[in-house]
């Protein structure tokens, strides 16, 4: 079985720039939890991840605020394949709802670890453009259709 990076392919087209700003927003917004230890700013991410990933971005706070931060910066529109980004965004939605839930549960040390990992992965996308979530799909691939793939060679 292959475990190269392969991402995930879309018809659909985002810009670059404006998904590095959402992970740099998402990268501020985990550094506010780990400070501040308040829930509604996870809260916050979650329901704005979920929004991405129900196609409902033009609801989403930080997706709007990115694109009209990238209005007015002086870089040309870098159009990439959205799989890899709508990948990325189920992969938010799932830890920051893990986050939400080990706090609320009071694991708070689980949650900081989440929200480390999370802010981790963020800021790599954000200052270099690695997608942790290319790195990783392969492994999530492999095990959700190993079963499936293994039939169809």
């Amino acid at each position: 079985m292959k475990t190269y990076a392969l991402c995930p392919i879309s018809e659909k087209k985002v810009n670059e720039r404006v998904a590095r700003i959402n992970a740099a927003f998402t990268v501020l917004l985990i550094a506010g939890f780990l400070l501040t230890q308040n829930i509604f700013i996870v809260s916050f991410l979650a329901i704005d991840f979920f929004l991405r990933n129900a196609y409902l971005a033009k609801y989403s706070l930080v997706a709007i605020s990115s694109k009209n931060i990238v209005k007015y910066l002086p870089v040309k529109e870098l159009l990439i394949n959205a799989g890899p980004k709508i990948f990325a965004a189920r992969i938010g939605l799932v830890f920051s709802s893990l986050i939400l839930i080990s706090y609320i549960l009071n694991a708070k040390l689980l949650a900081f670890i989440l929200a480390g990992m999370l802010g981790l992965f963020s800021f790599l996308e954000a200052a270099l453009g690695l997608c942790v979530a290319c790195e990783i799909y392969p492994y999530v691939y492999r095990f959700l259709y190993s079963r499936n793939a293994d039939y169809n060679i």
